[in-house]
């Protein structure tokens, strides 16, 4: 039953109240109320049968993945962790388990503020997109136009101009893994304070194949596109990010590397388990110059602000359109390279694909868009699934085994969890089974 019938069926039953002028006896008034009641339960039967079957069956999920993720983190030693989910604008589930600091026993809540590592990435993709949309730039641009130093990489496969902008947002443009191969001890920064630092080791930086034909998840790549917003911005990539991209959007308790003063008692810290024993991270760390890749803190209520958006709501878009163009959005989501080779990102598995700044994947039912992150302790999981309109928000604050590059990847208790937020999209995603008693 459409909403214009359910309004229908409504004045059928309630014009003979307004008709009628005479009084009613009590057995009148009883019956009246009878059926009344009735006729509410048929019609609302009638319109959210299929819609209470989906929300049924999305309730169900709910409750053994809130199991799932207490039993696995029990299991597993994780000290705290968060979770939630955002559909149609709204959050419709908000967990806080465990301790934002073990030793102080301070539990996790609203306002603790978790690291989302590379979770970044995909704000800077957003950003350069919005320069795409200004017209300050091209996603088929070679690098070397913005950033000329990267002319001085050993590039075997000769042209420089092959390494384009959308291939560093694609992770296909010849580079390798980490930023820093240097940090054996306490005393040395957690990543190089500066890009000086970094250009000065680009002679001894070599693309490793031709750029375009394979995936290599890179995060010196995403450091070459934070120089892209810089130099086109003239603002620092954190204060361009947080005028573009955190006020816009409400995300007031969200920042970049150290915590400020009036946060700093919210900020969660972070743990290794290692050998069975738990393990402290370094507290509150600078990302320096690598911040483009993975700088952001933030609060769960703010990452909900940003997965709103993500996913779109045709009440806020005019808002959310001078953030970026839902069509720009879109763009980034379509797959330019298979990235099934790679089992630390997406859903970590041999379908995946890399679109720009983000990973896509696709089950029987359901398509997921996201990003995860790893860093210094922390676990984080955006997973969209836009056409059902939902996405989860999963952050720990303990990294149970250190990131491998294998199928193996998925079994840890952080993985384990992730995943199991797949199922959240999929019941949604079902079509409602069929009455065997219902004829045509």
């Amino acid at each position: 039953m459409t909403a214009r019938q359910q309004d229908d069926f409504r004045l059928s039953f309630r014009a003979p109240l307004r008709q009628s002028s005479g009084l009613k006896t009590k057995g009148e008034e009883i019956a009246m109320s009878r059926w009344f009641a009735a006729a509410l339960l048929f019609a609302a039967s009638q319109v959210s049968g299929p819609a209470a079957m989906a929300r049924s069956s999305f309730d169900a999920e709910l409750s053994d993945f809130r199991k799932l993720h207490r039993a696995e983190m029990q299991r597993a030693g994780i000290v705290g962790s968060s979770f939630y989910v955002v559909r149609d604008g709204r959050t419709i589930a908000a967990d806080h388990l465990g301790e934002q600091d073990a030793d102080a026993h301070v539990p996790v809540d609203t306002r603790t503020i978790y690291h989302w590592a590379s979770i970044t990435k995909t704000m800077t993709g957003i950003a350069i997109m919005q320069l795409r949309d200004r017209g300050l730039l091209k996603l088929d641009d070679p690098i070397v136009r913005y950033v000329p130093e990267l002319a001085t990489v050993h590039n075997p496969f000769g042209d420089a101009n092959a390494i384009t902008i959308r291939r560093l947002m694609s992770h296909s443009a010849g580079f390798g893994g980490p930023t820093w191969p240097w940090r054996d001890h306490d005393w040395q920064p957690f990543e190089p304070k500066g890009w000086t630092q970094l250009a000065a080791m680009l002679p001894y930086t070599e693309v490793r194949f031709r750029p375009g034909t394979r995936f290599s998840y890179s995060n010196p790549g995403i450091v070459y596109l934070g120089q892209v917003i810089e130099r086109l911005s003239g603002e620092d990539f954190e204060v361009y990010i947080d005028k573009n991209i955190l006020r816009p959007l409400g995300m007031h308790a969200s920042y970049f590397d150290r915590t400020p003063p009036h946060l700093l008692r919210y900020r969660s810290h972070s743990y290794y388990i290692r050998e069975g024993k738990r393990v402290a991270a370094p507290f509150d760390v600078d990302t320096g110059v690598t911040v483009s890749n993975g700088g952001l803190n933030a609060p769960m209520p703010d990452m909900a602000r940003y997965a709103a958006f993500l996913l779109g709501d045709p009440a806020r878009q005019s808002a959310y359109e001078l953030v970026l163009k839902r069509s720009s959005l879109e763009e980034m989501w379509q797959p330019q390279i298979a990235a099934g080779e790679d089992f630390s990102q997406g859903r970590m598995a041999s379908t995946t694909q890399s679109g720009l700044s983000f990973f896509i994947d696709r089950g029987a039912s359901v398509r997921f868009v996201g990003h995860n992150g790893d860093q210094n302790g922390f676990r984080a999981y955006l997973s969209l699934c836009p056409d059902q309109r939902v996405g989860s928000l999963l952050a720990f604050n303990t990294e149970t085994r250190a990131v491998e590059n294998n199928s193996s990847n998925r079994a840890t208790a952080e993985s384990r969890i992730a995943l199991a937020t797949d199922r959240l999209c999929e019941a949604l995603a079902k079509p409602p089974a069929k009455d065997a008693r219902t004829t045509d």
